[in-house]
């Protein structure tokens, strides 16, 4: 019998704090910098963000987000035998967030690592978690894509700094014999590093370099928009199927613009792109398992159709999923 990985359970988690356009607006013009909501609209889609307060870090939204996956999936946290977290933003350099959440759960002894991939985070986290499921190193697999971005931004840089939030989404991954994940496809390109970093680190205890978000915004649109094309046309050949197969996209959620560009090229309606940007901004690699738990929990997606996955971020990485709800 071929062993597939399959999704069984989804959770998703956002800080109580939601800040509107209109709020950022005016948090932007103590710093002396102008801004308005229909500027940051009609550029983005993104009408309002969630920050976590000061306290919280990426592995306190993962818990929430994970335990809400696990309820959905009927599973206890001793039953996970493998734990992945993707993020930008971890708790501390060492030990990963993913062994801090372990820790948080009571999940003790299954491996657990994090994967940095910025926004394909995700997507290279859940191909990772289902090669290990297919080759059986794992049987169920808590997959989580969790965000801090708030404490990277430039508060004086409107380019960027209206983009971003923070969230978690989680997702339970399990051996079965029916079809789940159909395919996958990653890449990445070093070469395109300098468009979308930040450029710090830590030395002799101190931070040195820029510890905030840099971004060229038109050079990341169109790289963002043709890797993405090709990255989910590979994954439908690798699986047999066509665009025209797709029930549901389901994109990062990183600008409104590149992700109808994304669509169009598929030749799919936005009727059928999850959009969560407006509500959540861009959550780095939170916001397609963000997005995926909405649909499921709005009722929006149904088990058995074909949902595409696709996400582009800094390093340059990206990457499709392709899978069978």
């Amino acid at each position: 019998m071929k062993l597939y990985s399959r999704i069984t359970g989804t959770g998703s988690y956002l800080p109580p704090r939601r800040i509107s356009n209109a709020d950022l607006v005016a948090q932007l013009a103590v710093n002396g910098v102008e801004s308005s909501d229909h500027w940051i609209v009609e550029r983005t889609g993104i009408r309002a963000r969630h920050f976590a307060e000061p306290q919280v870090c990426s592995s306190d939204l993962a818990l929430e987000a994970a335990r809400l996956a696990l309820q959905s999936a009927k599973v206890q946290p001793t039953d996970i035998d493998l734990i992945i977290i993707a993020t930008s933003t971890p708790d501390m350099v060492f030990p990963s967030t993913a062994c801090i959440l372990q820790n948080k759960l009571g999940a003790h002894g299954c491996p657990a690592f994090d994967v940095q991939a910025v926004c394909s985070g995700f997507i290279y986290a859940l191909s990772i978690a289902d090669a290990m499921i297919k080759t059986g190193a794992a049987k169920r697999a808590l997959v989580v894509g969790a965000e801090v971005f708030s404490r990277l931004l430039d508060f004086k840089d409107r380019t960027t700094c209206v983009l971003f939030g923070d969230g978690a989404g989680a997702v339970v991954l399990e051996a079965s014999g029916k079809p789940g994940i159909l395919a996958s496809d990653l890449h990445a390109d070093g070469k395109h590093a300098g468009i979308l970093c930040v450029p710090g680190q830590i030395s002799g205890g101190k931070v040195i370099g820029d510890p905030v978000l840099k971004m060229d915004g038109r050079a990341v649109f169109k790289l963002a928009v043709g890797v993405l094309d090709a990255a989910a046309r590979t994954a439908l050949e690798k699986a047999g199927k066509t665009a025209s197969d797709i029930d549901w996209l389901i994109p990062h959620q990183a600008n409104r613009r590149i992700m109808q560009s994304a669509a169009s090229k598929l030749g799919i309606s936005m009727d059928k792109v999850i959009v969560t940007v407006d509500q959540h901004g861009n959550t780095s690699a939170a916001s397609i398992p963000l997005a995926l738990d909405t649909a499921v929990r709005s009722g929006q997606l149904k088990v058995g159709e074909l949902l595409m996955l696709e996400g582009v971020g800094g390093g340059f990485t990206w990457g499709a999923v392709l899978l069978q709800l």
